[in-house]
C-alpha cells in the first residue's frame, strides 16, 4: 500500500515537472538533493548515520553533499532557527 501511495505521489510530481519542461538532469539533481537533505535532517546532520541509512559509504555521501552544494552548517543553522520559531 505504501509503495502505491509513493508511486502516486511521485507520478504527480513528475507529471508537473514534465509539464513545466524541467530537464531530467535538473529534476534528478533536485530530487537527490532533497532526499539527502531530508536524511541529514532526520539523522541530526550526522553524515555517518545518514550514509548508513542511504546505503552508501560516508565518503561517498560527503562527496555528493559537496557536489550538490549542500552546506551542513547552513542546514544546522536553518534547523535551529525553525525550532526557535
Amino acid at each position: 500500500m505504501v509503495v502505491n501511495d509513493l508511486n502516486g505521489h511521485l507520478r504527480q510530481i513528475v507529471d508537473e515537472l514534465v509539464r513545466q519542461g524541467v530537464p531530467l538532469d535538473q529534476a534528478r539533481r533536485e530530487f537527490e538533493r532533497q532526499f539527502i537533505v531530508s536524511s541529514l535532517e532526520s539523522h541530526g546532520f550526522s553524515v555517518g548515520r545518514s550514509a548508513d541509512s542511504l546505503g552508501v559509504h560516508r565518503n561517498t555521501l560527503r562527496n555528493k553533499v559537496s557536489s550538490l552544494g549542500i552546506s551542513l552548517d547552513e542546514l544546522r543553522a536553518e534547523s535551529r532557527r525553525a525550532r526557535r520559531g
